[in-house]
């Protein structure tokens, strides 16, 4: 052991790790009954398209158990945090969310994030990013899209321009 400390991985991407064009993917969750069940119950959602097995089977189109759109996304944000924003993520500003089809229970799902926009704030130390985010299936479907706005830290605080730029 040479006495120096060892890199710390699993930390977020600060801004200037968020170059336009950039993709990556986040390691993939499958979707349980579990999941599900603890999602309606601590939401409310209980409607019976999630709640009662024999409607699903008897009156919906679906062949398994149907996650509910908002919960794949809150699944989808948490891939996010792991792969990309611990440490860094200093807010989420907004976004717009697009279900494309179900996602079901047994489904395992991904992200493939693309930045789409940066820039600093006025603030030094952080800056805006946006992203478009496809959570995608263990069949390949886009399941859900998403555009997501987030405050995050900057590696070094800027400097205002000497010319009297103001930046964001």
């Amino acid at each position: 052991m040479t006495g120096t400390e060892p890199d710390y991985i699993g930390l977020g991407l600060f801004l200037e790790d968020w170059l336009l064009g950039r993709r990556f993917r986040t390691i993939g969750r499958t979707i349980t009954d579990a999941d599900i069940t603890n999602f309606v119950n601590a939401t409310g959602m209980v409607e019976v398209l999630f709640t009662d097995l024999d409607y699903v089977a008897q009156s919906s189109s679906f062949k398994a158990r149907p996650a509910p759109g908002i919960m794949v996304y809150a699944f989808a944000e948490g891939l996010q945090m792991q792969a990309a924003l611990q440490h860094t993520g200093i807010a989420y500003l907004g976004g717009e969310i697009t279900v494309k089809t179900p996602c079901l229970a047994g489904d395992t799902i991904h992200v493939v994030v693309t930045v789409s926009e940066t820039r600093p704030t006025s603030k030094p130390g952080r800056g805006i990013v946006t992203t478009h985010n496809a959570v995608i299936n263990q069949r390949g479907d886009t399941v859900l899209e998403y555009t997501a706005k987030r405050m995050v830290k900057s590696r070094m605080p800027q400097q205002k321009a000497a010319k009297g730029e103001n930046s964001g």
